[in-house]
């Protein structure tokens, strides 16, 4: 497999990532959040970056983990 290939593979896992969290989401709940913690949560949705996310929000790895499922996101290797 070329380096291509293995760019194009990896962008459309990426890809289908955001779109399971994008899509599993419980956008009321997110909607309903603090503008901080809002904000967070649609950067982990568009990045799943969870350590930024998490900053983001003032909160540690394991309090913003909870957040996820409080909101539905499911988190998407």
């Amino acid at each position: 497999m070329s380096l291509e290939e293995k760019l194009e593979k990896w962008r459309r896992l990426e890809e289908e990532a955001r779109r399971i969290r994008r899509e599993e989401a419980d956008w009321k709940f997110i909607e309903k959040q603090p503008p901080k913690i809002r904000a967070a949560l649609k950067y982990y949705i568009a990045t799943g970056d969870i350590r930024l996310s998490s900053s983001i929000a003032s909160m540690n790895i394991q309090e913003f983990r909870l957040l996820l499922r409080k909101a539905r996101i499911p988190v998407v290797c």
